[in-house]
């Protein structure tokens, strides 16, 4: 690792990034930060958006419990769900707690702020916007989707491409994200769901000029698999070229590709049950003119499912601070 602290800020979160900065966490030379969409609408998070007022509570989470230095136990608890029938059915503890620290604070971030000083939470877990917005999408029959939970779980035409995202209303980035996005040595943008997890972040206004305004590297880790009613058939230039749509054509440093096979099972197990399909780099020519690089790796973790292995990201991190990247 470099003598100098680096400073490392995640966008988008799920079990990726959840793990990877587990395990990045142990180094003292990284400053670890993660930016948080807040266009979630489903479950828990929609009723107490609508009950009282707050920004979407649930995808910030698992950042506060990946950069948690408490115990297992606690973080059992955070995680905990009421499930029998009650005025509480599924809500997590989590949940009812930032909603009742955002009423005592009168602010959510304030109350964020506090509940990362119980859980001993030393680096920055940040909500893009501190504003209200509900993600939209239109389709190539120019029908408007509106709300995350509609698009991630869709009841119109699984099969019409994606052709526009965007915000209503158009909300501006939080100070703090601005901030730190400025000031970082190294932006990743994690694998996940594209429009309804990663795009999100960079609807934002004034997300993609403070990228464009850091020193940072910005590296992109892409899917190994499609999401039938996302990225139908999409391959590796298809990820990227959206991604480049909202963030700018000049920002993206680094692509990360998984290039380790996946079995023959695997793939006609996806195919029959989810109707999903490996990511394919299948044309190298069409890199030859971008200014980003793309690096191949073994990234995969078959076992019941195709994941990546948190390890693997950990280790192209490493790779690209410890400057083996080039």
């Amino acid at each position: 690792m470099l003598k100098n602290k680096v400073n490392v800020t995640t966008i988008w979160w799920w079990t990726w990034s959840y793990n990877v900065l587990t395990w990045l966490k142990q180094f003292d030379d990284l400053n670890l930060a993660s930016i948080v969409t807040m266009s979630d609408s489903g479950g828990s998070t929609w009723v107490l958006r609508d009950e009282f007022g707050i920004l979407p509570p649930g995808d910030l989470r698992r950042a506060i419990l990946a950069l948690s230095q408490e115990s297992e136990v606690l973080r059992k608890l955070f995680e905990y769900r009421f499930e029998k029938k009650s005025s509480v059915s599924w809500h997590t503890v989590w949940n009812l707690l930032i909603t009742a620290m955002a009423d005592i604070t009168w602010d959510f971030e304030s109350g964020l702020k506090e509940v990362s000083k119980m859980f001993r939470v030393k680096w920055k877990v940040i909500p893009v916007t501190k504003e209200k917005s509900d993600l939209c999408v239109r389709l190539e029959d120019w029908e408007i989707i509106e709300w995350e939970t509609n698009i991630d779980c869709p009841i119109h035409d699984w099969n019409l491409i994606i052709e526009e995202a965007f915000l209503k209303p158009t909300v501006s980035i939080n100070p703090r994200a601005k901030d730190v996005l400025e000031n970082s040595d190294i932006i990743i943008i994690w694998p996940w769901d594209l429009y309804t997890s990663i795009i999100p972040n960079l609807l934002v206004k004034w997300v993609k000029e403070a990228i464009e305004n850091s020193d940072a590297k910005v590296v992109y880790f892409c899917n190994i698999m499609t999401k039938h009613w996302e990225t139908n058939n999409f391959e590796v230039i298809d990820f990227i070229n959206v991604i480049e749509k909202y963030l700018g054509t000049w920002n993206l440093d680094y692509v990360i590709v998984n290039n380790w096979y996946i079995s023959d099972e695997m793939v006609e197990k996806y195919e029959e049950e989810e109707m999903k399909k490996p990511v394919k780099l299948k044309d190298l020519s069409v890199f030859v003119d971008k200014n980003y690089k793309i690096i191949e790796r073994d990234l995969l973790n078959e076992t019941d499912f195709v994941r990546h292995k948190p390890e693997k990201l950990a280790q192209v991190i490493s790779d690209i601070i410890e400057g083996w990247v080039k």
